[in-house]
């Protein structure tokens, strides 16, 4: 009898640690890689995703997020959502459409009228369509976009009209589509990886290169180039894509939670740079740049003779629907 207390009192013992491992286990940390720096909206609002994700499962997951190229540059990272090696990324539209065309459509140059046709595009049935065709062809699943903010050129020489960039050498992000604007006005696009770009501009491989103001004061590219045209030319976004392996192995619930959680984020990242585009023109000027306001008119009917071009992922189809937002 002395031997069936002690079996039966092991026995719950171990059924105790068994239940209290459960309760306790360690969280699931997800990897979040991107390539901006860590001052920049897109990380603070990341790294703060991490709390909001463990209070919304219960401490079953948290985020652990990998800024300015840590864990690859842009193409290494969306290889890295189907291998598993990253969780959660940052990418350009035109990265993700080397997947699935058509969703790079909504980073082609002069696309959108301005952020309100952007602001519907992204809330619409023609970008759920389109996440949904990107989810079926890569496995990855895209849950929100940010507002990366409009791409404007920067340049050592003065660029008043498309004339002006005619055999410029410019860096353009290693997607193809982001040649569509140089070529249109005569320049000539160079991809260049991001974390590359700066030291590029200082040894002269290249004369200009593009991105919104948020990101041209945060890698410090005003410290190399005199001129900012306010070009305008894409009103870009950043997708946050869960790679496939991920999402799969997560309970709907949890899915719904992540979800959530990231679509917060997105706002809060995007909230940041409109305020910051709103701010930087000044900022810009204060710390000795010259900024060209010019007529965008000239660029954009340039660039629209290319939109449904040889280079176009869409079809006529996509690109009404777009057009027809309002």
């Amino acid at each position: 009898m002395k031997f069936q207390h002690i079996a039966v009192a092991a026995l719950a013992s171990t059924a105790l640690v068994a239940v209290s491992g459960q309760a306790f286990a360690a969280p699931k940390t997800l990897k979040w890689a991107h390539v901006y720096e860590v001052s920049e909206p897109y990380h603070t609002c990341a790294v703060a995703a991490s709390d909001l994700l463990a209070q919304a499962t219960e401490d079953r997951y948290n985020i652990e997020v990998f800024p300015a190229s840590s864990l690859g540059k842009e193409v290494d990272i969306n290889e890295g959502l189907g291998l598993g090696t990253v969780d959660i990324i940052y990418t350009g539209q035109l990265f993700a459409g080397r997947s699935y065309g058509p969703i790079a459509i909504g980073g082609a140059p002069f696309m959108f009228r301005d952020y309100d046709h952007w602001d519907k595009y992204r809330n619409s049935d023609l970008f759920a369509d389109m996440a949904k065709g990107y989810e079926d062809a890569s496995g990855n699943h895209i849950t929100s976009m940010t507002y990366y903010g409009q791409r404007h050129v920067t340049s050592n020489v003065e660029i008043n009209t498309p004339a002006d960039m005619e055999n410029l050498k410019i860096r353009v992000p290693n997607a193809p589509l982001y040649m569509m604007f140089p070529q249109a006005v005569d320049a000539n696009p160079t991809p260049i990886a991001f974390a590359e770009v700066y030291l590029a501009l200082q040894q002269g491989t290249v004369d200009a290169q593009e991105n919104p103001l948020p990101t041209i004061q945060a890698k410090k590219f005003y410290e190399v180039q005199d001129y900012i045209t306010l070009t305008g030319h894409i009103s870009d976004a950043l997708m946050t894509i869960v790679g496939g392996p991920t999402w799969g192995s997560m309970t709907p619930e949890d899915q719904e939670a992540l979800d959530k959680v990231l679509d917060q984020t997105a706002e809060c990242a995007s909230e940041q740079i409109i305020q910051k585009e709103a701010d930087l023109v000044q900022w810009f000027k204060d710390n000795g740049v010259t900024v060209n306001e010019v007529d965008r008119t000239p660029f954009r009917e340039a660039t629209m003779k290319l939109h449904n071009g040889p280079d176009a992922t869409w079809d006529q189809e996509t690109y009404d629907r777009l057009q027809a937002i309002k």
